[in-house]
């Protein structure tokens, strides 16, 4: 499910800005992007995400913006001078001349600049905390506004389904009417006798081959479950999937032994309002 949450807070001298964003997955997938001095936490970062987000891609960012001008790191002059005499003595070993710009080279070799890595503060860390849980109030209520959207897409769907399927009901003994007297016209045409009796268990074959009695009833079922599951229980989602898949089996069904042309119609618009749902349902938890 989409989301989007985001917090700042204000540390001595930093500004600390959390982002969180995510993005329609069927597992937990997150991209951690944290200054140097949190990296220690990641695994509690991600284990408080995970807690709360559930499912999703989820992109976790913290900025902070340093108000002190502290220099990243310093000299090694030991170094500097060590490297200096030895590259001295190689060159009057090989007899080859000395570098022109000492310094420039001297500065790049290793261990020249020598970096303090800064500690996290405790407290720091705290507030830090209660940023992210800031941040991710905000992102589960971004989610709450899109599901609330999305039941109502939902419920209008199952509805509209439900009502198609009623519709079918008024072509059902019609067609079975038409399919008699189109094989009894198609005998006549040929001139062709026929057993009356033995035409009567045929017909009765057919009507129990197009019968869709038992998918209109599963088709029912299915279509109030979904109603049940969105409305009562939480974290359905790949629940929810698997109704949609079953709802689908049954207007296939349908479609497959209308034998009516007006049938047909309906089917297709319950399968327009079937594919909606699905372009939808992997928005929900």
């Amino acid at each position: 499910m989409t989301g989007y949450g985001k917090a700042e807070t204000e540390y001595i001298n930093k500004k600390i800005t959390v982002e969180i964003k995510s993005l329609n997955s069927k597992q937990f997938d997150v991209n951690l992007r944290i200054p140097s001095i949190y990296r220690d936490k990641e695994i509690e970062i991600r284990n408080k995400l995970s807690q709360t987000i559930e499912r999703g891609k989820v992109d976790f960012t913290i900025f902070i913006d340093n108000s002190d001008k502290m220099p990243a790191g310093k000299i090694n002059r030991n170094a500097i001078e060590s490297y200096y005499e030895e590259i001295k003595m190689i060159a009057e070993t090989l007899k080859i001349s000395e570098p022109v710009d000492w310094f420039s080279i001297l500065i790049r070799l290793p261990d020249v600049i020598k970096t303090e890595a800064a500690e996290l503060d405790e407290n720091e860390w705290e507030i830090v905390k209660q940023t992210i849980d800031d941040a991710l109030k905000k992102l589960v209520q971004f989610r709450v506004q899109e599901g609330e959207m999305l039941e109502k897409v939902f419920t209008e769907k199952i509805n509209n389904i439900s009502s198609l399927a009623k519709e079918i009901n008024q072509y059902e003994s019609e067609r079975i009417e038409k399919m008699k007297i189109k094989i009894q016209d198609s005998f006549r045409k040929l001139e062709l006798t026929y057993d009356e009796n033995r035409f009567e268990q045929e017909m009765v074959y057919y009507i129990e081959r197009l019968d869709i009695s038992e998918e209109k009833a599963r088709l029912d079922n299915h279509l109030k479950y979904f109603s049940e599951t969105l409305t009562n229980e939480k974290n359905q989602g790949r629940k929810l999937g698997f109704i949609i898949q079953e709802i689908g089996r049954e207007i296939n069904t349908l479609g497959s032994k209308s034998n009516n042309a007006d049938m047909q119609k309906i089917v297709v618009q319950m399968k327009d309002e079937l594919e909606q749902m699905k372009e939808q349902i992997l928005n929900v938890l």
